[in-house]
């Protein structure tokens, strides 16, 4: 079985393939100060709720954005597991031209969300992920990594908003009833949730005049896409374990 690691600034996911097959997958908490054995103890008692057991894991594949954790699930992977992992960055085989002034500048994430997308409906794609920094990323109908656009995410913006503003709670990130808040937290849920969807839309139209594209396929990814993506006009596909599938298909190219 491949276990399947994406290493982000909030969470890690981690997921368990059975051939081409996901069949388990988890959310957790990016700790920095956590050591490779509090980590190896978590993933095996998630892999032993499941029956999966670290034994049954041959093969890992790391996509990591927080380098200090890099080196934690490596060691997990070499010490525990006995297995060398496939560690994704701009060097890998990967199918994807990427096309940045400087192609070590983009991350492990984004690299791996291009491929899958593209290796799903091929190109042009445009793939905005929700995370803890909002990306979107443009690749060709050749497959090409064109570049994209990074703002701050969703709770970044929610939380510098309560911190900043001495008077506003911190809130729920829910759709509000409606676009005109009756109050100050519904007032700000609307502000956060119709705000990012308004932008997203209005860099997307951007991109499409930019590139010539009439048509592209667009996907969300990321923890927060099932609370933005439906209120764009843009969105066509939301598929929140994009990565996931990515980091499958990386793996099977350079194993």
């Amino acid at each position: 079985m491949l276990l399947a690691v994406d290493i982000g600034n909030t969470n890690i996911v981690l997921g368990v393939y059975n051939g081409k097959k996901l069949s388990h997958h988890w959310r957790i908490d990016t700790d920095r100060h956590k050591t490779a054995d509090e980590y190896r103890m978590l993933i095996k008692s998630l892999l032993d709720l499941d029956e999966l057991g670290l034994k049954k894991i041959k093969s890992v594949i790391i996509s990591c954005v927080v380098p200090p954790l890099l080196t934690v699930f490596e060691e997990i992977s070499k010490n525990y597991l006995n297995v060398r992992p496939i560690i994704v960055n701009h060097k890998t085989k990967t199918g994807i031209k990427i096309c940045y002034k400087n192609p070590s500048e983009v991350g492990a994430d984004r690299i791996v969300n291009a491929v899958a997308a593209y290796h799903e409906f091929g190109g042009p794609v445009i793939i905005i992920d929700f995370g803890t920094a909002t990306t979107f990323c443009v690749v060709s109908s050749k497959g090409e990594y064109l570049g994209g656009v990074i703002v701050p995410g969703i709770t970044i913006s929610a939380e510098a908003l309560f911190e900043k503003a001495a008077k506003l709670p911190a809130v729920e990130l829910i759709k509000p009833k409606s676009v005109i808040g009756k109050d100050t937290i519904s007032s700000m849920q609307s502000g956060i949730i119709y705000g990012y969807a308004g932008m997203v839309d209005a860099i997307v139209e951007r991109i499409k005049k930019e590139t010539g594209y009439k048509n592209p396929m667009i996907v969300a990814t990321g923890g927060l896409s099932g609370l933005i993506a439906p209120e764009t006009k843009s969105i066509k596909k939301i598929m929140p374990l994009l990565t996931l599938d990515g980091l499958r298909l990386i793996y099977e190219r350079n194993r």
